[in-house]
């Protein structure tokens, strides 16, 4: 919602109907928040963009997807589960003259990566993170932006669901083929390397989470990044669906990250990103990204919250 440039008729959210969306987000507009799809007057497009581990839908949106065929509405899915394949919801589709776009099916054509991106004229600047569902995707889209509107030539490199659902374009690299990952995303990177200066390029996961962690090592390796920004949410302490493990420190991560680029091509964390939504006070929010500075040895800010101009200059000039 905060970077797409749909029309946002409304949200399908059954524990919060009746709210608006800025009641919980307030740089988001007064969209109502209803609790099914019936509920909405007029519209084109139904988006699945909620993420659950493992990416399966849910039977529950089963009513809320007949509804938005049945009235002629595209279907735009971000899940592992591919509704094209539900033979239901095509028929529906064929029926009403719709379309069913699965963004998580990647190409046919990938292969392994050759290291190509080593090789492009553009800056690669990768978000990094210290767990995943942190702020990476709206890390990545903050800074690109402000280095737009500071007259940088600059372009993001979408590598989940949400990202190319907001971008309209990008490769899914958390379900290609693992060898064919590293190539996917150098793939991208190669197509925008010579159209744009400097290419932000949307992380994934981290490289220690138990689940994700082929994900973010493919793309490390295959975007060859210049440069990384590590990001992270404070008050984070356990790693997201293993609340029995502990999160290592921001300040482990960096030389983590930096390690494992240096046999392939060095880069360093040149900033950091800070999701402050858990505090309420900015004075506090404020205290806990330069606690965050000091602990990874880098510049940061939380891109949301506060002022990016000063951390993209860091990142695109130093």
């Amino acid at each position: 919602m905060r970077y797409s440039d749909y029309d946002i008729a409304g949200v399908l959210d059954q524990e919060n109907a009746g709210a608006t969306a800025n009641d919980f987000l307030d740089d988001l507009d007064e969209v109502p928040i209803v609790e099914d799809a019936s509920e909405i007057e007029s519209a084109d497009v139904l988006i699945i963009g909620i993420s659950v581990m493992g990416g399966n839908f849910d039977s529950s949106w089963r009513d809320d997807v007949t509804t938005a065929l049945e009235r002629g509405w595209d279907v735009i899915s971000g899940l592992h589960t591919f509704l094209n394949e539900d033979a239901e919801f095509r028929a529906l589709a064929e029926e009403n003259d719709c379309d069913i776009r699965d963004v998580r099916k990647p190409p046919d054509d990938l292969g392994v990566s050759d290291g190509a991106a080593a090789d492009v004229d553009a800056e690669v600047i990768l978000t990094v993170g210290t767990d995943c569902s942190i702020g990476k995707m709206t890390s990545t889209m903050e800074l690109c932006g402000t280095a737009r509107e500071m007259g940088y030539d600059a372009a993001v490199i979408p590598t989940g669901q949400t990202g190319i659902i907001v971008e309209g374009w990008g490769n899914p690299i958390d379900r290609v083929v693992s060898d064919f990952v590293a190539g996917a995303v150098e793939e991208m990177i190669v197509e925008k390397g010579s159209e744009h200066d400097y290419l932000f390029v949307e992380g994934q996961g981290s490289i220690s989470h138990p689940s994700y962690s082929g994900v973010t090592c493919g793309i490390l390796h295959g975007s060859m990044p210049d440069k990384l920004v590590l990001c992270h949410e404070s008050n984070r302490e356990a790693v997201h669906g293993f609340p029995d493990t502990p999160l290592p420190s921001p300040g482990a991560f960096g030389e983590l990250y930096e390690s494992l680029c240096d046999p392939v091509q060095p880069a360093k964390v040149v900033a950091g990103a800070l999701n402050t939504s858990q505090i309420e006070d900015d004075r506090k929010a404020r205290r806990a990204v330069e606690e965050y500075e000091a602990e990874i040895g880098s510049p940061a800010t939380d891109p949301v919250r506060f002022s990016t101009r000063e951390t993209v200059r860091t990142i695109l000039e130093s």
